[in-house]
């Protein structure tokens, strides 16, 4: 029901130290400042589109510990030598990783920014060497071999200080208070593809065949509320069709679920777990 190629774009947080937290993005992520518009800071990989938005809120509330939100925003990089620069530059900066876990279908870094939101950095293996079982995309959480990563790295590879141009933001996975329900939205309503649902308390969606656009789960937010309006975490993310007629259609099958309201940038809705999405063109991004 989805196009193919839709994707996700840029993820906004709303932070209480804007400086430090580009800080971060910048020495410890990788990403760089594009541009900064008043209270909003936008950040990218060399060359390319922002792919996190900072919004400066230092009077805002804290996100309850039991309400729902972002899980963590998931950063692409192209290949497996970029996932080892991201690796050697978490490392150099002293900053703890969270997990490192091999997907199957993709290997990945955790960590969290020094406000608490939860970042993924991550390579995908080709699509020729994904697995299905009984008809779901095979895909596991096993311990991720950081030797073999760092072996990536020829003799005498120069330190990069910058994600390169081709970093795109890969996913987001979201905490949710009830995963039928987040399914009747993001499934029954918006069109996105369910690919895996044997993780217990989990479910995982996309467009055009990709492992997933979308993770949702209540591993600690089973009936959970929404954060307060304003709290500090995640604001919204893109969910970026391939032009304004697509946009339309998605935002219709929406409808009352998610209260869609037209903003400059395209059309917002929020899930029935309070999250928002931006759905918006390939066209307005480029604006």
């Amino acid at each position: 029901m989805i196009p193919p190629d839709t994707s996700i774009g840029r993820v906004r947080l709303r932070v209480a130290d804007i400086d430090a937290l580009g800080e971060f993005y910048e020495r410890v992520v990788g990403l760089r400042s594009v541009e900064r518009d008043g209270d909003v800071t936008r950040l990218g990989p060399e060359g390319g589109e922002p792919l996190v938005e900072l919004v400066s809120a230092p009077d805002a509330a804290g996100r309850p510990g039991f309400s729902t939100g972002l899980f963590h925003l998931a950063i692409l990089v192209p290949d497996r030598p970029e996932l080892a620069r991201s690796l050697r530059r978490v490392a150099e900066h002293g900053w703890r990783l969270t997990g490192a876990s091999d997907h199957l279908v993709s290997e990945a870094l955790y960590l969290r920014d020094p406000e608490g939101n939860g970042i993924e950095i991550y390579r995908d293996r080709p699509r020729d060497q994904w697995g299905h079982d009984g008809g779901e995309l095979r895909m596991a959480t096993l311990p991720l071999d950081l030797d073999s990563v760092l072996g990536e790295l020829a003799a005498g590879d120069e330190a990069t200080n910058g994600m390169p141009g081709g970093t795109t933001m890969g996913h987001v996975h979201l905490q949710v208070a009830d995963i039928p329900a987040a399914e009747g939205f993001y499934n029954g309503a918006l069109g996105l593809d369910v690919m895996v649902r044997s993780y217990p308390g989990a479910l995982f969606l996309s467009a055009g065949g990709y492992h997933h656009h979308l993770g949702l789960n209540t591993w600690q937010t089973e009936g959970a509320p929404a954060p307060p309006g304003g709290a500090l975490g995640l604001d919204r993310y893109e969910l970026v069709l391939p032009d304004e007629n697509e946009r339309d259609a998605a935002a219709a099958r929406v409808g009352g679920i998610g209260d869609p309201v037209a903003v400059d940038e395209g059309v917002l809705a929020t899930d029935p777990s309070g999250n928002r999405v931006l759905l918006t063109s390939a066209g307005e991004r480029r604006r």
